[in-house]
């Protein structure tokens, strides 16, 4: 496959707190950030079946580039993703993650749906800029894809 044709690919990519960290993740948090980019983005917060933080999720829209993504936060494991989404898209959404809702200092892994699927582990976000994330979620792709 292609270069061109693995960028185009679209899939779940989610962020989470490296092993024994955290971001201090709240719902509150990440929807009065997202409200601050936009007042208009779709927020849900559903409580689950044990109450307001174990089993419960956030769902919520975000537009960047324009375009419209949708995205998941748990507290439990803590992490926040973004459905069918390309490589660059993904890219752009953790740098918003990083900048606005990540505390200074703390570090930020990646995988995929396929990654998930495929038992490989969470990757560290590399320190780069767009190009060199996009970059290492393209490198994802093709060791979690089964492409040829």
């Amino acid at each position: 496959m292609e270069p061109e044709e693995i960028a185009q690919l679209r899939t779940m990519y989610v962020f989470t707190p490296p092993d024994g960290q955290s971001w201090g993740l709240t719902y509150e948090v990440l929807a009065a950030t997202l409200r601050e980019r936009n007042p208009e983005e779709f927020i849900r917060i559903d409580d689950g079946v044990d109450g307001p933080v174990t089993g419960s999720s956030m769902h919520f829209g975000i537009t960047l580039d324009d375009e419209q993504l949708e995205g998941m936060a748990l507290l439990s494991p803590e992490g926040v993703s973004v459905m069918d989404c390309t490589a660059s898209s993904a890219a752009g959404f953790v740098l918003w993650l990083k900048a606005d809702v990540v505390p200074e200092g703390i570090g930020v892994t990646f995988n995929t749906q396929w990654g998930l699927e495929d038992d490989h582990p969470d990757t560290p976000l590399p320190d780069a800029d767009r190009p060199g994330i996009v970059d290492a979620f393209m490198e994802h792709l093709v060791e979690t894809g089964g492409l040829d």
